[in-house]
């Protein structure tokens, strides 16, 4: 490659991700999900498009799109807190494997009866979009303001179902019909646990290592930490397991391990994952042939209407009734089954193997995504006041980063408090911090100064909080418990439990 050419490719590349970027203000301000810009991006530059790019190459593509899944799932993980998801686990787990699996079987007859394709083509297109999308789920959801309980559930269904799909897929791909139903789904039974195995090891050594060892750069962190999570994807899959879900359990515990330098390492990792995402929609609008996607528009919107309408909701009334879920919940959680770049890329599956149809079904899978995210994602905000469901519990207000200090056997912590942080008001001493941690100083207004006992700490203040090696967790646990439940914290009834 000649240098100008990479200039050029520079050049492009970079516009592409301002633009990106921009999109993001616009979709944040008209609730149109950014994917759909980006994808339109693709499309743009593509071969029908203003800069006619030729890009066909499915197989590279499917590689492409599976290393950005990792760094979206990654992302996720090490956002997504376990004390929100820890209770619906659970049921995350069931609608994730037997809730997908009564998806793919409902979309396949649909499939199959409505637009009279072949039933193994029926078959992988329920499997292809029966998964939820990591990325358009992270991204949506928390701008709602959903319960914890219903927002950490879709959170955990999106990272955990992502890896039985790709198994189906690529079963569906490969031999057609299975003969032996229990021998498949045993083999993504054990896929599963192997996945969680390896995700589980590897996040809980590295979080072991990366707390003991101080390394000399606090950019080393954020870089470890993304390490990790790419081990374990590398991990589970050699070793015959679901890497998907290797990854995304090795990123929750890393994420939920309170490692040095936290914050900066989901920044990192954020950035990371918006250009993973945009590089990945961009590719696959790429892609796309337009010229070929009129025969595809019926079926688009009869096998979305099928998933939508019948296939998402009877999975979930299915798997979650159980679990004592309430109808309007369920009625919230079978619209915010949102799909993304997952069915996407998964419908490249069948394309390199030279499945016979996989290319309408791809284009299938292309328009089904872009119609319905267009219609689920805007509204959802809109479903969920109809269905009179929304968060009035108050949310944590209180931003800790961790730096040790390895020659004093100690970390610094340093607090941000928000402008709804109930710590605003409580005097230093009110704290109660275990001995062996002390604020030590507070910034304010730019100024700084060493506090006394019956100094009020105030909204915006920065805290830095020293504390030994032992009592550095407990440090934390009571600052968020003040941070929630003002300076009775442990006295009154819900404000004692960890964060």
């Amino acid at each position: 490659m000649s240098v100008h050419r990479l200039d050029l490719l520079l050049l492009m590349f970079s516009l592409v991700l301002l633009v990106a970027v921009a999109a993001v203000r616009l979709s944040s301000r008209s609730g149109l999900p950014s994917l759909l810009i980006y994808l339109g991006i693709g499309v743009l530059l593509g071969q029908d498009g203003i800069a006619g790019i030729t890009f066909n190459d499915a197989q590279l593509a499917q590689v492409l799109g599976y290393a950005a899944l990792v760094v979206i799932l990654a992302e996720g993980g090490l956002g997504t807190r376990w004390h929100d998801i820890r209770p619906t686990v659970p049921a995350a787990a069931v609608l994730a494997t037997v809730g997908t699996a009564v998806s793919v079987g409902v979309v396949a007859v649909g499939a199959h009866v409505l637009t009279g394709s072949d039933w193994r083509i029926s078959l992988l297109m329920g499997a292809v979009v029966s998964s939820t999308d990591a990325a358009a789920v992270f991204s949506v959801l928390r701008r709602v303001p959903l319960p914890a309980r219903l927002s950490g559930l879709l959170e955990a269904e999106s990272g955990f179902n992502d890896a039985p799909v790709v198994i189906l897929a690529v079963a569906f791909a490969t031999a057609g019909p299975i003969d032996s139903w229990w021998v498949l789904i045993g083999t993504v039974l054990l896929e599963l646990a192997i996945g969680s195995a390896v995700g589980l090891i590897v996040g809980r050594l590295g979080a072991l290592a990366l707390r003991r060892v101080a390394l000399p750069s606090s950019g080393l962190y954020p870089i470890a930490v993304v390490a990790l999570t790419l081990l374990a994807y590398a991990g589970g899959a050699l070793g015959h397991g679901s890497g998907f879900l290797a990854v995304y359990v090795c990123a929750l515990v890393l994420g939920n391990a309170k490692l040095p330098h936290g914050p900066a390492t989901r920044g990192f990792a954020e950035g990371l994952a918006w250009i993973a995402q945009i590089s990945m929609f961009v590719m696959l609008g790429l892609l796309v042939n337009p010229r070929t996607m009129g025969d595809a528009v019926v079926p688009a919107l009869v096998v979305g209407l099928v998933l939508v309408l019948v296939a998402r909701p009877l999975s979930v009334l299915l798997t979650l009734t159980p679990f004592r879920v309430a109808w309007r919940e369920q009625a919230l959680l079978s619209w915010a089954g949102l799909r993304g770049a997952v069915p996407i890329v998964l419908a490249t599956i069948p394309v390199v193997h030279a499945v016979p149809g996989a290319g309408q079904l791809f284009n299938t899978v292309f328009l089904l995504v872009v119609v319905f995210t267009l219609i689920q994602g805007p509204t959802l905000p809109l479903v969920a006041r109809v269905l009179r469901i929304s968060d009035t519990a108050h949310a944590d207000d209180l931003e800790v980063e961790s730096a040790p200090l390895e020659r004093l056997h100690g970390h610094l912590l340093s607090v941000s408090i928000g402008p709804e942080s109930r710590l605003a008001g409580v005097e230093v001493s009110e704290l109660r911090l275990p001995k062996g941690a002390a604020v030590t100083l507070v910034v304010r207004e730019g100024a700084s100064f060493v506090p006394g006992p019956t100094t009020s700490l105030r909204h915006g203040d920065d805290l830095l909080v020293v504390a030994t090696d032992q009592v550095r967790d407990r440090a934390e646990r009571r600052l968020r418990a003040v941070d929630r439940g003002g300076k009775l914290a442990g006295w009154l009834s819900g404000t004692r439990g960890e964060y």
